[in-house]
């Protein structure tokens, strides 16, 4: 345990709520409890929380989630007050002081801002309080959203460097085929993905697929990822102390550059250009450049500058960069022999 210094915990929904959405407070109070043991031992802890929207449906009384925008920002809104107030007493009883985070992926997508949160999580650890983030569900909409709390563990944990990121969901890890936990996965390859995207288990995947892209994004940077049950005894302490929790993600041996992470993790495209088979392999395996001859279609409008990504002829995305040109540009000369 002593070898790590900081730690991102991600919580799941599922790990701090009842069976009917009610926020479990005896939940928050052990998680809280385990942290601070952690925090005592010498370690800096970032708090990834999901649960707003699950605490304010039992505030108001409703009956289930609700489906409109705005009424789930409303509902976000007023949960969101209810979780900090619970995370607050419990960290105060411990003697803790806590401080909140609020992001979108916009925050991200400037290289300003994500500085900012960097310099702001710094400080707050320099005063040894404990940041508690989530995202901003009464402003997001779709096109400013992570899409998961999972995401937004992952880019928390790359941008303080964290040592460890673990993320706590409802099942104890990832699952073989035989529906047995896979203790230690060395590398993230397809067949391990494909793990997350069916599962014959009654014990489901606890959303597998979003936390294996967490996990791609964190041990790219050189962060070991662990995912287990956030509602097994102890078990943020039993997973730094090595006691064979969950399923561990080894961390790449290769760390990527951090412009290279930004540009593929933090930022989100604004638009997609559509390659066919010869463009798709010169970048995957031959490590080319991309030529306007190879580019099929222009999805969505970007500028010189921003970031987009690059699908193969069946839309699946495969990169991602930063354009010199924008996507009026790249509409009148694809097909042509320029170098993008």
């Amino acid at each position: 345990m002593q070898r790590q210094k900081r730690i991102v915990v991600k919580i799941g929904t599922k790990v701090i709520t009842s069976r009917d959405g009610i926020l479990d407070k005896e939940r928050v109070r052990a998680i809280v409890e385990q942290i601070c043991d952690v925090k005592a031992k010498g370690m800096d802890v970032l708090l990834v929380t999901s649960g707003a929207i699950g605490a304010g449906i039992g505030l108001l009384g409703l009956k289930k989630r609700p489906a409109k925008l705005s009424e789930l920002q409303a509902t976000a809104s007023v949960g969101q007050v209810h979780l900090m107030d619970v995370y607050t007493e419990y960290f105060k009883s411990k003697s803790y002081i806590v401080g909140q985070i609020l992001l979108t992926q916009e925050d991200f997508n400037s290289r300003r801002r994500h500085s900012n949160i960097k310099h702001t999580i710094e400080t707050l650890l320099s005063h040894k309080v404990v940041p508690i983030v989530n995202e901003n569900d009464t402003v997001s909409t779709d096109e400013i959203k992570f899409g998961d709390n999972d995401a937004l563990a992952g880019l928390v944990s790359d941008l303080c460097q964290a040592d460890k990121l673990i993320l706590l969901t409802d099942v104890d890890g990832l699952l073989d085929e035989d529906c047995k936990v896979i203790p230690v996965v060395r590398k993230i390859t397809p067949k391990i993905m494909k793990l997350a995207r069916s599962s014959v288990c009654d014990m489901g995947t606890g959303g597998m697929l979003t936390k294996l892209e967490a996990a791609c994004r964190a041990t790219e940077a050189g962060i070991e990822c662990v995912i287990a049950n956030g509602r097994a005894k102890d078990i943020i302490v039993d997973i730094l102390e090595g006691r064979g929790a969950g399923t561990v993600f080894k961390s790449a041996k290769t760390k990527t550059s951090a412009r290279k992470r930004w540009i593929a993790f933090s930022s989100k495209p604004k638009g997609v250009l559509l390659v066919d088979g010869g463009a798709e392999e010169a970048l995957k395996i031959k490590d080319k450049s991309l030529l306007a001859s190879g580019i099929l279609s222009v999805e969505g409008r970007f500028n010189s500058g921003d970031r987009f990504g690059i699908a193969g002829k069946d839309g699946r995305e495969f990169a991602r960069g930063l354009t010199n040109y924008s996507s009026d540009e790249i509409s009148k000369i694809e097909g042509e022999r320029w170098r993008l």
